[in-house]
């Protein structure tokens, strides 16, 4: 089992830089040629990094996990060795880094990054890929939960669209955390672009494959997920991997009801109904969103306490404390999508839909709210019905303990449930929590996690300025 945290995906925040090689070169420069060109060098790391390729840690990641090692190796005279940290290590929570060129590179006549990895022992990556670039991560692409063992074996990951990838800087990352608490090694050798000739059968999606229809209102911006391309590779394995919107073209069938830039987020900007698809090179992709925009959005409450009283988790109008995640997606029993990527007319909110429970983490580090008195949430509750006697939102908080890590023993967790009349459909209710309120909670001193729990019997809800007060 993976620690109860989700992932380890950092695309923007990066430590620094620690390491950069740097050659040059000599090429001849075509008389047909008008304006220069990125170079279409495949090599990222083959006994040593390419020239000018760079890493840079992940912040919060261990910033020692990158070396050289010239003992154990795939071919040739070294590899890239990746020591995972053990739990709890002072040294970073996780590996995970980015091995950018600055300059970028044209990798259009690839059509897949292929390497050979092995490790100390049986493992999972969270995550590896490219496309990660130290900016917008416009053709990020992610190959979530790699499997490896302790012998050489290559690895593929298709290129979704190489005619996009004329001027690319991120040439691979990756992002992994221990194993079962347990640190271990990884060897990564021959890092490189091919043109393999035997990635076929393209299959792109969008919201993983499915038909979805949301309820919006004007002035929202909401982000296009689940978009991914699959193709069927030489062995046989259909291979898929998360992909950035900028690789789809999208449409819209009424622009004067919702738009979609270039970096998938759709804009409401008027009443009605609009259903937003996609290509992915010349392949239509599966999956669609249809909008029904209801207008007008009311907010929620503005708060008004003063932020010397208040602990903000989630709240435009104060400083939020550190939060890691708004949505676990806990395996494999939770049901739940969204997270904090609802924006209004400037106001951000959480969204959640397919309720059955979800988990807000803020551990690192966890909240003494010795000193507060109240738990304040606005809910918005978007059923299309009248809240009816079966229906009810738990709302549960987890204290990590003395020791202030989850699942050391020492914590304690209380829910309280909520029904009609308190809960209402179709406007916000702000509730005000007091927390001797959560009798189970032996201790508030190491706060770490909110949870909402509906078992599905209220499925979608919006969520707004979260905070302790006293």
């Amino acid at each position: 089992m993976k620690s109860k945290k989700n992932g380890y995906l950092k695309t923007t925040l990066l430590l620094g830089f620690i390491f950069t090689v740097v050659t040059s070169c000599e090429r001849e420069i075509s008389d047909n040629v008008e304006f220069a060109t990125f170079p279409k060098n495949a090599e990222v790391f083959i006994d040593g990094f390419s020239g000018g390729l760079q890493y840079f840690p992940f912040l919060g990641s261990k910033f020692d996990a990158f070396s050289v090692d010239t003992e154990v190796k795939y071919k040739g005279e070294a590899s890239m060795r990746l020591d995972v940290p053990n739990f709890g290590d002072p040294s970073g929570a996780y590996a995970g880094a980015i091995f950018p060129d600055a300059t970028g590179r044209n990798l259009s006549d690839y059509d897949a990054l292929t390497f050979w990895a092995k490790s100390s022992q049986a493992a999972t990556i969270n995550e590896i890929g490219f496309g990660n670039d130290f900016g917008e991560n416009k053709y990020l692409v992610t190959k979530a939960n790699l499997r490896i063992s302790t012998n050489w074996s290559k690895y593929v990951i298709p290129l979704p669209d190489p005619y996009k990838l004329t001027l690319e800087k991120g040439m691979f990352w990756y992002a992994e955390g221990p194993e079962n608490n347990d640190g271990y090694t990884i060897w990564i050798d021959e890092i490189q672009y091919e043109k393999l000739g035997t990635i076929a059968q393209p299959s792109p999606a969008i919201f993983n494959g499915v038909d979805r229809l949301e309820q919006a209102f004007v002035g929202a911006n909401l982000t296009m997920n689940g978009l991914t391309q699959t193709f069927n590779l030489a062995s046989g394995i259909n291979e898929t991997v998360s992909v950035a919107p900028s690789y789809f073209k999208f449409s819209s069938t009424d622009v004067d009801v919702a738009r979609v830039s270039e970096l998938g987020v759709v804009s409401i900007v008027g009443i009605g109904t609009a259903k937003i698809t996609a290509v992915l090179g010349d392949v239509r992709a599966k999956g669609s969103l249809t909008i029904e925009s209801l207008g007008s959005f009311v907010a929620a409450p503005t708060p008004t306490r003063s932020p010397s009283d208040v602990i903000s988790i989630f709240s435009n109008a104060y400083t939020n404390v550190p939060v890691e995640y708004y949505n676990g997606y806990y395996a494999p029993y939770q049901t739940t999508q969204g997270q904090d990527d609802l924006n209004i007319n400037g106001d951000n909110i959480i969204k959640y839909t397919e309720l059955n429970f979800v988990g807000i983490q803020f551990s690192q580090p966890t909240i003494n709210a010795t000193a507060m008195t109240h738990l304040h949430i606005d809910v918005l509750i978007q059923e299309p019905n009248p809240i009816d006697g079966g229906d009810f939102l738990k709302i549960e908080l987890e204290d990590y303990g003395a020791d202030g890590t989850f699942g050391n023993g020492d914590d304690s967790a209380y829910a309280l449930t909520f029904t009609s009349p308190t809960l209402v459909s179709g406007s916000w209710v702000s509730l005000d929590i007091p927390l001797s309120d959560f009798t189970g909670l032996t201790s508030t001193a190491n706060l770490g996690q909110i949870l909402f729990i509906s078992d599905a019997t209220i499925t979608e809800i919006l969520v707004d300025n979260i905070y302790l007060y006293r």
